[in-house]
């Protein structure tokens, strides 16, 4: 199986060399990512402008690794189209420094970049954690290799798309694991106005609504200690079977413990 593994946070970013660690136990693994922190970026490509490729020493050993003076979809697009050899099996987007809940999925470029391998026809993963808990990068890499290895062992639909979030705790205090749906009106997006001298100037403030009741959400689960696991899709014939989602994600907490 081979795998390519990108972020929006940076080449340099601890979290994908994390996930490049783990991946590597069970797969090929090639690195293309950003040459910098690239965070709420969203789908954005580069097209009015050239792009440089600069291959890198990778921090995982016998991993292809590259920089992109681009934006994660970029590094993907790129991958895909260029830089990659032979064809991968799936994507793998992560490990995102923070949650992506919600409305999130619209600007992050975590997810943006794992979009652009299900758009091309690749299983993709995006997955997130806080990391207050310094557990949770680790467990994070556990779960994509799990389930990229089992979506690489069995005939699932190659038009797989998941977004997987972590709750902000150590592996002994996770509850479950829940297949969910994103949450609506997940946050508050406020301007705040401030000036230097006569010179008016404006932040974007974008927070997170702490409680909902809405169940089934990935704030929901997250909110009760659940790893969130939400298959996105753009029409209902990519739609998942939640029988498959069910076994796809049925004993990772289990096969987490045994580790």
């Amino acid at each position: 199986m081979k795998i390519l593994v990108t972020n929006d946070d940076g080449i340099l970013s601890e979290g994908l060399w994390i996930l490049a660690r783990e991946l590597k136990n069970i797969a090929e693994v090639t690195v293309v990512a950003p040459d910098r922190e690239l965070s709420a970026i969203g789908t954005a490509v580069t097209l009015r402008q050239p792009l440089r490729i600069q291959k890198v020493r990778p921090l995982v050993p016998k991993v292809e690794a590259y920089s992109i003076d681009g934006t994660p979809s970029d590094s993907v697009i790129l991958a895909l189209g260029k830089l990659v050899r032979d064809r991968v099996d799936m994507v793998v987007s992560g490990i995102n420094q923070g949650s992506n809940l919600g409305e999130d999925v619209y600007i992050s470029g975590t997810v943006s970049a794992a979009l652009q391998g299900y758009l091309r026809g690749f299983p993709a993963i995006a997955i997130s954690a806080p990391y207050e808990n310094k557990q949770s990068p680790g467990i994070a890499a556990g779960v994509a290799a799990i389930l990229a290895k089992k979506i690489g062992d069995t005939s699932l639909p190659t038009r797989l798309f998941l977004n997987v979030n972590m709750p902000d705790l150590p592996l002994a205090e996770i509850t479950g694991v829940k297949i969910t749906r994103l949450a609506s009106e997940s946050h508050l997006n406020t301007v705040e106005e401030g000036n230097r001298g006569r010179q008016k100037y404006y932040w974007l403030v974008r927070q997170r609504i702490s409680e909902t009741t809405d169940s089934g959400t990935d704030v929901w689960a997250i909110e009760r200690g659940n790893i969130s696991i939400t298959p996105l899709y753009f029409n209902r014939a990519d739609r998942p079977p939640h029988h498959m989602l069910n076994s796809l994600c049925s004993d990772i907490l289990q096969q987490l413990h045994n580790r």
